[in-house]
């Protein structure tokens, strides 16, 4: 997620993430952003698609979407709030902000209310 957030700067980055119904996330689909702008992204249809089939033949499910701040913090604007349709995915963001480091944060956004979730890693 953060090569690609960090390969498509300055716009936004995008793609969906998958894995067991119950976790972890164990693939994560770097897709194209169709709005092609660093302050909002629209899946590829097609690209999301395919990500779907490969998930489903793998025995995963979609649990969530990925996108990248290419120039502030990780936190979810207000556009990222009224857009976040699915209230059983995780909605991660890759913020680029200042310097070299990235930081990556992960929300559960449910009618309008935003929820940190720890990001944990498997080793």
């Amino acid at each position: 997620m953060v090569a690609h957030a960090r390969f498509t700067q300055p716009e936004e980055a995008c793609g969906l993430v998958a894995g067991p119904e119950d976790g972890p996330i164990r693939m994560a689909y770097c897709l194209s952003n169709r709005d092609r702008s660093p302050y909002r992204f629209t899946v590829d249809p097609t690209e999301h698609y395919r990500a779907m089939q490969h998930a489903e033949r793998n025995g995963w499910a979609l649990l969530g979407v990925f996108h990248s701040h290419p120039s502030s913090a990780p936190l979810p604007s207000a556009v990222d709030v009224a857009t976040a349709l699915d209230p059983h995915w995780v909605y991660l963001i890759v913020g680029l902000g200042e310097g070299e480091r990235a930081e990556v944060r992960a929300f559960d956004i449910r009618g309008g209310v935003v929820v940190e979730r720890p990001i944990v890693g498997t080793g």
